[in-house]
This record gives structure tokens, C-alpha cells and sequence, in this order.
């Protein structure tokens, strides 16, 4: 067993929080990195694919966890709120405000990507946590943002959709295509965003929402997990884990603060380009170049 160094440790932790947050994938960068540098990076992809061993899917778990702070800190304002208002409709079985909305909405759009989650989470990644398929569904991820920008410049602005307008199969709806990113390669807030998009949204709202989304189930599946880091596995590397987490929270941090900003005016194309031209050279890599 390859025991994670610290320098690995901020390495990874400092993709995986921009990648989670940036539409590029992050269970994809997390596979096609460390097989980037080989050696025993790469040694470290193929321990989490394996039925034997389990450290560096110990490792990822922390660093999940860490980027779920990392937005609950950042949106706790909007948080607050929508936890309150929840518990109002609880009292009222009514749903009056755009805050209670908005709860109902995550609500309804985490519960499908929770339960499939369970089910599809390990064969999938035993299948697809692989180098040359994680390029290729990192060119498909880049398609995916592409046809967003297409659907939102088709609408146009006259049909621009307030979040609050969104019924609860539309967020179930949106909140399902984060069973996608159980593919390394497709991204979580990627596949979200554009299909807040494909429903009207802005580019401001369909990124705010997205990351809403995946604050509870990135949490809730580290959670899930967070056995396996009491372990005698967590154990060996707890400081290791401490220097990913601190690493990946702050990346995440930053991460969300610039793009809130950054949709505010500007498209999902750059991120676009970057899939598909990295992709493609990881693809090379694995094929033609190995």
C-alpha cells in the first residue's frame, strides 16, 4: 500500500476544492492527476478502484467534507434562512416565500441524486474511476457546458426565470442530473448549472442554485463515510488528511466566492474549451502516448 505523502496531500486537496466548485469535474481531475505524474500518484488511483484497498478514497472523503464546510460557511446567511423557512411550511403546510421555496427546492432535488447515489456510487466507480474514460467523459462534461450556453443564449434574456419560479419536479429534475458526476470526468456543478439553464435560469441563479445543491449531498456522502476515517487506515495519515482538508476548504472557499462573481456576467464557454482541449491531450496521453 502507497501511503499518501504531505505534498500529495495539499496537491490534492488544492484540486480537488477548485474542481469541485469550477465546472471541470472533480472525481475526474482526482483520477487523471496523480495518473498524470504516475508513479505512486498513479498508484494511488488504482488503490481506489480496487476492492482491497481503500486509503485514497479515506483521503477524498475528508476533502469532501472540507469543501461542504467550506460552502455551508459561505452561503450561511442564505442557509439560515432556508432552514427557518422549512420549518415555518412544517407549521403552516404552506409554502408562501421564495425562502421556502428554495428549501423545498433542494429538498426535492437532493433526495433522487441521495438514493441512487447508494447504489450506482461503488460500481461506478469500479468502472469508470479510470484514467482514459475519465478524459473522455471530461470531453463529454465539456459538450454538456457547451449546449448550456447554447440553450441560454436561444432563450435569451425575455425569458429569464427568477429561481423562486421553479416547481419542485423542475428542482428534483435539475438536482437528478447530479447522478452524472458519479462519472469521473462530468462535473457536479457543471451538469447542474446547466440544467438550470435548460429551465431559464440565469447564469447568476442556475450557479447559485447548483451549489446549494451540492452542499448537502457532498456533506451528507462524506458523512456517510467518515467511519472509514476513525479507522486504522484514517489513522495512518491523519495529518495528512488535516493538511488535504485545510487545503481543499480554503480552495473551495475562494473558489465559490470568485465565480458567484464571475456568473454574473460572464459564460460557461472558457471552462468549456478547457474540457474539451484537456480531455483530448489526457485521451492522447493513455493512448497514444503511454
Amino acid at each position: 500500500m502507497v501511503t499518501i505523502t504531505y505534498f500529495q496531500a495539499l496537491v490534492i486537496g488544492l484540486i480537488q476544492g477548485v474542481t469541485e466548485l469550477f465546472p471541470i469535474s472533480s472525481l475526474g481531475h482526482s483520477v487523471l492527476i496523480p495518473a498524470l505524474f504516475g508513479g505512486s500518484w498513479q498508484t494511488l488511483v488504482t488503490q481506489s478502484s480496487s476492492k482491497t484497498s481503500n486509503q485514497y478514497l479515506t483521503f477524498i472523503v475528508a476533502l469532501h467534507v472540507a469543501t461542504a464546510i467550506a460552502l455551508i460557511i459561505f452561503y450561511w446567511a442564505t442557509w439560515r434562512r432556508v432552514v427557518l423557512a422549512f420549518f415555518r411550511t412544517l407549521s403552516t403546510r404552506k409554502i408562501k416565500t421564495s425562502d421556502e421555496r428554495l428549501a423545498w427546492l433542494l429538498i426535492f432535488g437532493t433526495i433522487p441524486v441521495g438514493l441512487i447515489g447508494l447504489i450506482l456510487e461503488k460500481p461506478f466507480r469500479e468502472l469508470f474511476a479510470k484514467p482514459l474514460a475519465a478524459a473522455v467523459f471530461l470531453m463529454i462534461n465539456g459538450c454538456i457546458l457547451l449546449f448550456g450556453e447554447y440553450m441560454r443564449r436561444r432563450a435569451g434574456q425575455s425569458h429569464k426565470r427568477e429561481l423562486s419560479s421553479l416547481s419542485l419536479p423542475e428542482g428534483a429534475a435539475i438536482g437528478s442530473f447530479q447522478v452524472l458526476a458519479l462519472l469521473a470526468g462530468i462535473s457536479r456543478s457543471g451538469i447542474t448549472l446547466v440544467g438550470g439553464l435548460v429551465r431559464g435560469l440565469d447564469r447568476e441563479d442556475a450557479a447559485n442554485f447548483a451549489f446549494l445543491l451540492a452542499t448537502p449531498v457532498i456533506f451528507l456522502a462524506g458523512l456517510y463515510k467518515l467511519p472509514s476515517l476513525a479507522s486504522q487506515t484514517g489513522h495512518a495519515m491523519v495529518g495528512q488528511v488535516i493538511v488535504g482538508a485545510l487545503a481543499a476548504g480554503i480552495a473551495a472557499y475562494l473558489s465559490v466566492r470568485f465565480l458567484t462573481k464571475y456568473f454574473q456576467t460572464k459564460t460557461l464557454t472558457p471552462f468549456a474549451i478547457y474540457c474539451l482541449v484537456a480531455g483530448a491531450l489526457f485521451a492522447l496521453k493513455f493512448t497514444i502516448w503511454s
